[in-house]
């Protein structure tokens, strides 16, 4: 396995300050928004797609550091309610694609996105209990009429061009838990995978070990994002998993994004970097860095050193004991 990192958290520096920053930390890999949720401080989309010079010399002040680009992410809604949203997002995860094949970058990461409840919808709609009936009308339009034939769609245009697909499972959006992310899986193809991340497993109430052995044994694992959850019961009692309190609000929420290590016991991580390679995910974990009590750099530090520590580079050896 490779060690790398998301790199939004330096959207303050220009493009090869963050390279800088990140080879001077040990890292081996970085994954770079091209615009949407990430923002395109590190990356001009357009810029690169006409130009294959700008290609070459975008790929070669990464491998001037001895880095490589883990994948290229797109985290937009490209099935918004909101025509304008849709439409840029969508635009935009396309591109993406592009490029990725382009420049042999292999994932490209995004969301599965949210729908409106019905096709006059101006706002999105996320329901998550089957009752009231509108409720599960709303969620069988957004899967049949609008999830599906969209990422059908995608998968077509991403094994033309050689890319993976890697879907946080992020709540919010309707592939956001393992039988969801299958189900979208098996409808649209097999080149729609997940970019796993264990923190939203945590604050739902999955298991991330079971839920990587649930998803490895399908090879529906493209990508890894390395970023913990703290769960505080006594604010669960009071708020639910659904919590609306704003990130900021640290002392009140149910859960609070954390630095690897920060919110479980590194015991936890080691198993599921285990079942990652049992069941064949062998590529990068990229650290996400969204734990609001901690300074980039402390927090950063803090995963490079806790998942050293847990991390399994060489390759097993014959069993000279069976």
């Amino acid at each position: 396995m490779k060690l790398g990192v998301f790199t939004p958290l330096f959207n303050d520096l220009s493009f090869e300050e963050m390279l800088d920053q990140v080879a001077e930390k040990g890292l081996e890999t970085v994954e770079i928004g091209t615009g949407a949720n990430p923002g395109d401080a590190h990356l001009k989309i357009d810029t690169l797609l006409a130009s294959s010079d700008a290609r070459k010399e975008y790929l070669q002040k990464v491998a001037d550091r001895g880095l490589s680009i883990s994948a290229l992410s797109a985290h937009g809604n490209p099935i918004s309610p909101d025509k304008g949203q849709a439409k840029a997002h969508d635009e935009l995860l396309r591109k993406t694609i592009r490029l990725a094949s382009l420049m042999n970058i292999p994932v490209v990461n995004g969301f599965s996105g949210v729908a409106g409840g019905n096709a006059t919808d101006t706002h999105v709609n996320w329901p998550v209990i089957p009752w009231p009936t509108e409720y599960a009308d709303a969620y069988n339009y957004q899967w049949d009429k609008v999830l599906i034939p969209y990422w059908q769609d995608i998968n077509q245009e991403a094994g033309a061009a050689g890319v993976k697909i890697g879907i946080e499972m992020h709540g919010g959006f309707l592939a956001h838990t393992p039988a969801t992310m299958l189900r979208l899986r098996s409808e649209a193809g097999n080149n729609i995978g997940c970019n796993f991340d264990p923190s939203h497993m945590w604050w739902q109430g999955i298991d991330p070990v079971a839920a990587i052995k649930i998803l490895g044994k399908a090879g529906a694992i493209n990508h890894f994002h390395a970023k913990d959850t703290y769960l505080d019961q006594d604010n669960i009692n009071m708020y639910g998993l659904t919590d609306m309190q704003p990130y900021q609000d640290v002392a009140t929420r149910a859960w609070t994004f954390r630095s690897v290590g920060e919110g479980h016991p590194m015991s936890e991580w080691s198993q599921m970097l285990a079942q990652l390679r049992i069941y064949g995910y062998d590529y990068v974990l990229s650290i996400e860095h969204e734990d609001p009590i901690m300074s980039v750099d402390e927090g950063l530090d803090r995963a490079i050193t806790n998942l050293k520590s847990v991390m399994m580079r060489d390759q097993p050896q014959e069993m000279w004991w069976a």
